[in-house]
């Protein structure tokens, strides 16, 4: 039975920063950022945008009622959750209008977790191949004003149908995996912002992905001609290319141009989105889907998968006959373009303007926000999520 990636689409905030603006007012020579770490722009969520509204958001543009008729499952990663206990999954679940015969709950570790979803629920098909899953990846990505990680946050939510028969990709097996206890990146849970090692994380990243690619290599039997195209968990776009050239040392002219060419498809989205944790791979995914214009049906893709901590993946999907129809190009690029730019003066005011822990009922403005889901306030410590739709 072929299963996979059925549908996919991402959504971001309405707002974003020039990365160059950033550079200037920190005092930092634009092409750091812009050529250094790779990224052009960053998004910028408003406090009635959060994980749970992200990812609802991303799964509106996607779902018809027969997905809605048939998902029976919600798989929910996420590092930036809103509740302890209650899985982000059963807010997004009600948002959606989803069938209450499903299962709904929010896996975590770091950026990995997105994989770890499609992979679960690639074995609940296989069991019940009539089943659609929907797994969400959503994040918000701060690391703190004028830090280090600053230029990496984003914040964004790719969300995915996966079924048998799959229109956009089907997931092939075997794929390989390790986990490394590694304080690489990390956040208590008293921070609104994270821990990074950076130097390490990239170490510990790149030494995940050269140590996997071998392991696949050897299991399969395969080598850099058998892949298409390679596809990666991207904080910043600078961080894949590392890993990329890494295995390009001892390459042919023909397949490091091919990588490399695709690879700068690739991480379009991911330049001009920012770091959005562990829906990063998939949205560099869907770049390269929508922004290509060569790969042809039956191609091999590498997907390589990490999150910090560490926990990494490689695997393969196959591209399948007519998938560029299925995709949501246009709608992408014109919530892109529509998006605002804003000063580094109102970014760090909307970073600073978050909302207290416990202060008792909270009223947001909803209709500054053209999301169509978004965070109304809070009540009796409870989230008032409102979709605008229903």
């Amino acid at each position: 039975m072929k299963i996979g990636i059925d549908k996919i689409g991402f959504y971001t905030p309405a707002m974003y920063i020039d990365t160059g603006d950033l550079a200037e007012a920190r005092g930092v020579e634009p092409g750091k950022f812009k050529v250094g770490i790779g990224q052009e722009k960053m998004a910028v969520a408003p406090k009635t945008q959060d994980a749970v509204t992200l990812a609802a958001n991303a799964a509106l543009n996607i779902l018809t009622q027969a997905d809605i008729d048939a998902i029976d499952y919600v798989i929910f990663a996420t590092e930036t959750g809103v509740d302890h206990s209650k899985a982000a999954g059963i807010f997004a679940h009600e948002l959606l209008g989803l069938k209450k015969s499903a299962r709904s709950i929010e896996v975590k570790q770091a950026c990995y977790s997105a994989t770890a979803g499609l992979q679960i629920a690639k074995g609940h098909i296989a069991l019940n191949p009539d089943s659609r899953v929907l797994v969400l990846a959503s994040d918000i990505s701060r690391y703190g004003l004028k830090t280090g990680g600053e230029i990496t946050q984003g914040a964004g939510a790719v969300a995915m149908v996966i079924a048998r028969d799959p229109k956009l990709l089907t997931i092939e097996s075997p794929s390989v995996y390790q986990t490394d206890d590694a304080m690489d990146f990390w956040r208590p849970l008293y921070s609104d912002t994270a821990h990074v090692q950076g130097k390490f994380s990239v170490i510990q990243y790149i030494n995940f992905f050269k140590d996997l690619f071998a392991q696949y290599q050897e299991q399969t039997k395969t080598s850099l001609k058998d892949f298409e195209a390679l596809v990666f968990h991207t904080p910043y776009t600078k961080m894949g290319l590392k890993a990329l050239q890494s295995v390009l040392e001892d390459a042919d002219e023909a397949d490091k141009k091919r990588l490399l060419d695709y690879y700068e498809v690739g991480k379009y989205y991911n330049a001009i989105v920012g770091n959005i944790y562990t829906g990063s791979l998939y949205l560099n995914l869907i770049s390269l889907l929508e922004q290509n214009q060569t790969l042809e049906a039956g191609a091999t893709v590498g997907l390589f998968s990490y999150g910090s901590g560490s926990v990494g993946e490689f695997f393969t999907g196959i591209l399948q006959p007519g998938y560029r129809d299925h995709l949501k190009k246009e709608y992408h690029e014109k919530l892109l373009e529509e998006r605002e730019q804003i000063s580094i003066e109102r970014y760090e005011a909307v970073f600073m303007d978050t909302i207290p822990n416990g202060v008792g009922d909270i009223e947001l403005d909803i209709e500054m926000d053209p999301a169509l889901i978004c965070l109304a306030g809070i009540k009796n410590h409870m989230r008032q999520y409102v979709n605008k739709q229903q």
